[in-house]
């Protein structure tokens, strides 16, 4: 039987990473940032002292990969760190900018 709550199997990787909008005089940014696998998400981040993500939002176009669901839920929250990670490896911040 399959485990929905299991995230352990789940890795998202970033395939595109498009500024949507920002606020440059408060340090605030949105973009819009799609994985391999097809989700999409919105993720809100700050500039000010450095890039941190405040949040991650799945946009409503395909099934949670994670739970499955078909409506807002909060398991991109989980991946907080890894998609950080990526982020900062790949550039992203400063190529969606440029």
């Amino acid at each position: 039987m399959k485990n929905t709550g299991d995230t352990m199997s789940y890795r998202p990787n970033i395939v595109n990473f498009t500024l949507a909008g920002s606020n440059e005089k408060e340090g605030l940014y949105e973009f819009k940032m799609s994985l391999a696998d097809g989700t999409e998400c919105r993720v809100f981040s700050q500039r000010n002292p450095e890039w941190t993500l405040t949040n991650i939002s799945r946009l409503l176009t395909t099934p949670c990969p994670v739970c499955h669901k078909d409506f807002i839920c909060k398991c991109m929250d989980q991946f907080h760190e890894e998609l950080l990670g990526q982020i900062h490896a790949k550039q992203l911040f400063e190529k969606a900018l440029s």
